[in-house]
């Protein structure tokens, strides 16, 4: 299991992601700032699929959470969830790393990338 957290613009919201190394996708995201509090979710739901080990960035708030041994803090390991995070990028100009687009709300960028997602996995835009 990869966990990476991505800067997104101005108001320094930050999106964490957690992919499968093996399989495309990201499994689960939450938006926020770059504290344990906004982690805790995404947390929350990783630890449930008993994965055996965790790759991440080594942002110091991941050891608060992930057992000691079980983290492997690697770039080499990385190159799933920086592909996740640049194909999140370039679907969504406001994920841009250098853009005039960004996102005003937090809600709409939670929207924005809800929406991204489910098309990505499903190849379709739900419809109220």
């Amino acid at each position: 299991m990869n966990l990476k957290h991505l800067l997104v613009k101005k108001n320094k919201i930050w999106l964490w992601t957690a992919v499968d190394h093996f399989k495309a996708g990201i499994l689960g995201w939450v938006l926020g700032d770059h504290s344990a509090e906004t982690f805790r979710p995404l947390w929350a739901l990783v630890s449930t699929w008993n994965s055996y080990f965790y790759v991440t960035d080594g942002w110091p708030v991941y050891p608060c959470f992930i057992p000691e041994g079980d983290q492997i803090v690697s770039k080499t390991y990385m190159t799933r969830v920086e592909g996740e995070n640049t194909r999140l990028r370039h679907y969504l100009a406001r994920l841009h790393r250098k853009t005039l687009c960004y996102s005003k709300s937090e809600e709409m960028l939670r929207h924005s990338v809800k929406l991204l997602l489910h098309y990505l996995k499903f190849w379709d835009v739900p419809i109220p």
